[in-house]
């Protein structure tokens, strides 16, 4: 098996692998490096080797006899080791055949509960499931988010010893505190699959390694909970969106807007997915924000070409957004939809109040949008000063380009 090959099998068997141990031992911090060092094993050594005949059961008995040593090492903890060494035969430290103990529906499920815990904030919540749910190192997921890798190690720790420190234990939470939680987990979801879609920072516009993660932990929640109309509505959201993504960069990496892409490039395989899905939970689930934002993503990708996409339809949708998750991002995509249906003016009259909203009050894409209905109105100096200060403000450099873009080729045409 190829070591790509290898990283795939690791990553989709880490959650399943760390909430046995978790399930049996508690301690999610020990367990977790524990784990963590019986995936870098099996990296090391079935390339060359082989993978095993039960690749899950291996991993759990290397990372059980991890933890086992790990406890051995410290003094402090033999009084607890001899406890549980009383309580349990000796042979249940030691992983089954793969056929005796069948990967559990819920032990994702419950780490991805237990790693979005809201003791965390939400960037321990999201480096700490790409860790433990994910399967990524803590390397990779420092490099996708730009900051040194003993930073990242250091919010990871912490993120455990939060967790450690709030009791917080291996079992999914019911009722009301369930679909708070839930809600929880579909944002760190959703915020991963954002920063790849669109990276804050940097030279390059997407991170793959993070659209195709959050994508691939949408679809195992999914399957978890195919009840649940706004997991369904999140996966859908992000195919629609990550279908556009061939057709988004021009052939020099230049950012190319959703109006003037080839949508020939688009992933059709992705788009009929997720109108399948979106289409499908609209029929049985109360609309949520996932899914209307899905719907919205639909009508787009329906559109033969931007000259025929329905605005009125996508307006209307808008319309419920705005009540189901009222919040400035929205009101911005608003103002676009209502300027292509009631002309601009009436869009940049909705974007007033975001002006003086501390959490929209000098972003760079609320300057950007403001730019693009200025241009549209006629208003070209104004326009390109909008551009300009768009530029300034954002940390993209593929998206500072474009607009710089814009702002040269509204003063060329003056």
């Amino acid at each position: 098996m190829t070591s790509r090959a290898v990283e795939d099998l690791l990553r989709a068997l880490a959650p399943q692998v760390l909430g046995v141990l978790v399930r049996r031992h508690g301690q999610f911090y020990a367990c977790e490096d524990a784990v963590q060092e019986a995936l870098l094993a099996a990296a090391t050594g079935w390339p060359a080797q082989g993978v095993p005949e039960h690749p899950r059961a291996w991993l759990v008995t290397v990372a059980t006899r991890r933890l086992t040593d790990e406890w051995r090492s410290e003094h402090a903890r033999r009084a607890r080791e001899v406890a549980v060494a009383v309580r349990q035969p000796a042979y249940a430290a030691v992983a089954p055949p793969a056929d005796e103990e069948p990967p559990s529906r819920d032990d994702t499920l419950r780490l991805l509960f237990l790693c979005c815990h809201p003791a965390l904030p939400v960037n321990a919540q999201v480096a700490l499931t790409l860790r433990a749910v994910g399967g990524l190192s803590t390397a990779e997921i420092a490099r996708a988010y730009l900051v040194p890798e003993a930073t990242m190690s250091q919010r990871i720790r912490r993120a455990k010893q939060r967790i450690e420190a709030a009791g917080a234990r291996f079992t999914l939470p019911s009722g009301a505190d369930r679909d708070e939680r839930l809600g929880a987990v579909l944002r760190v979801l959703y915020l991963v699959f954002n920063e790849g879609y669109t990276a804050s920072s940097g030279d390059t516009l997407h991170r793959v390694e993070l659209t195709g993660e959050a994508i691939r932990l949408a679809r195992e929640l999914h399957r978890l909970l195919p009840d649940q109309g706004e997991v369904a509505g999140l996966l859908a959201l992000m195919l629609l969106t990550d279908a556009h993504r061939a057709a988004r960069v021009g052939p020099d990496g230049e950012l190319v807007p959703l109006a003037e892409q080839d949508r020939t490039r688009w992933d059709t395989a992705a788009v009929a997915e997720g109108i399948a899905l979106v289409t499908d939970a609209l029929t049985w689930s109360a609309p949520g924000p996932y899914q209307v934002q899905a719907a919205i993503a639909a009508v787009h990708a329906e559109a033969p070409t931007a000259a025929t996409t329905d605005w009125p339809q996508i307006v209307a949708l808008y319309r419920v957004l705005a009540r189901l998750a009222p919040n400035p991002m929205v009101t911005l995509n608003q103002a676009v939809a209502v300027a292509m249906v009631d002309g601009p003016r009436a869009g940049l009259a909705m974007l007033a109040p975001l002006h003086v909203d501390d959490r929209t009050a000098g972003h760079h894409r609320l300057a950007a949008v403001r730019a693009h209905l200025l241009e549209l109105a006629g208003d070209r100096a104004d326009a390109r000063t909008a551009y300009l200060a768009a530029a300034r403000a954002t940390t993209s450099l593929p998206e500072r380009r474009y607009l710089e873009v814009r702002a040269a080729r509204l003063a060329a045409e003056r």
